[in-house]
């Protein structure tokens, strides 16, 4: 088995469709559909299985896929590792997030990290909470940060380490008979159509339980794909929406308001977590270290 009969295999199992897999690997679509073939000639199976030009996975080949791409990333974090050991300050960290974080926190720590390491590099991905976890545990990623921490004890192939805890706020329109107030108990939106991200969210769901703790079940109205969506909601009148406070910072829309709940302590821890099973490679240890240095210093400072 060669690295590029894997590489071409990963290409056509992602894309499910040999030509587009030979015009991402600027190759002849002849040359993929053969070492395809060579491939599962070597191997006696049927890895694809043939619609016109696209192809699916068989039932073997899927697992022959979840398989490869854990050998892909290991060699590719091989080769990295050998080049940042000689200069680990201009080298890549692979780091993903969840969309909450994407106006703000993740703009401003790379900005900061790049002020002391200038020729580091970044490859980010954002996802759903659970798909943030099993990408550092299979490996597309060594790094992600989450909301809320993931809990150690459970999840045993994760390490990590908490940065923060952000406080949770109402954001309202400017028109709501509750803008004036500096501060509201949640459960006095018991009767406001809510503005929540989709099904399968870890912060919706957050925000559910937080309001059944208020004693009420929320109104779901709207559902924004992000928070830029919820807020937009928020500013057309449409509804509430509670949010993480750092996602407003230098970013509240205009015709809202951003009010304090004083009849609940809502929080939501932030971390970074990394893979039990894999070392980290050098300038991604680096990144790792300068996450925690910075935020204990934040930390010290709001305290």
């Amino acid at each position: 088995m060669e690295t590029r009969q894997i590489q071409y295999f990963l290409e056509v199992a992602k894309r499910e469709h040999v030509t587009e897999a030979a015009d991402a690997l600027h190759v002849a679509q002849s040359s993929v559909s053969r070492q395809i073939f060579n491939l599962e000639e070597e191997l006696g199976v049927a890895l694809f299985i043939r619609e016109g030009r696209r192809v699916k996975l068989t039932p073997l080949g899927r697992i022959f896929y979840e398989r490869m791409k854990q050998v892909w990333n290991m060699m590719e974090d091989a080769k990295r590792e050998v080049e940042e050991y000689l200069d680990p300050e201009k080298g890549t960290v692979r780091i993903a997030f969840p969309i909450s974080m994407a106006a703000h926190t993740m703009p401003s720590i790379i900005y900061a990290f790049r002020l002391r390491y200038p020729e580091a590099k970044f490859q980010m991905n954002n996802g759903l909470y659970h798909d943030l976890i099993d990408g550092v545990v299979n490996g597309e990623f060594n790094l992600a940060l989450v909301a809320p921490m993931v809990n150690q004890d459970k999840e045993k192939k994760i390490k990590g380490s908490t940065l923060f805890i952000e406080t949770i706020v109402a954001l309202i329109p400017f028109h709501h008979p509750l803008a004036d107030r500096k501060s509201i108990r949640l459960r006095d939106l018991k009767d406001d159509p809510f503005c929540v991200l989709p099904e399968g969210f870890k912060f919706r769901e957050q925000v559910v339980q937080a309001c059944k703790d208020a004693g009420f079940s929320p109104q779901i109205a709207f559902e924004g794909k992000d928070i830029d969506a919820l807020k937009g909601l928020v500013s057309s009148g449409l509804g509430v929406a509670l949010m993480p406070e750092t996602t407003l910072i230098d970013n509240t829309p205009r015709s809202t308001v951003v009010i304090p709940l004083n009849d609940t302590n809502l929080t939501r821890t932030v971390g970074v977590i990394y893979p039990t099973q894999r070392k980290l490679l050098p300038t991604e240890e680096l990144f790792y270290h300068f996450l925690l240095e910075t935020y204990e210093r934040l930390n010290e400072f709001r305290n």
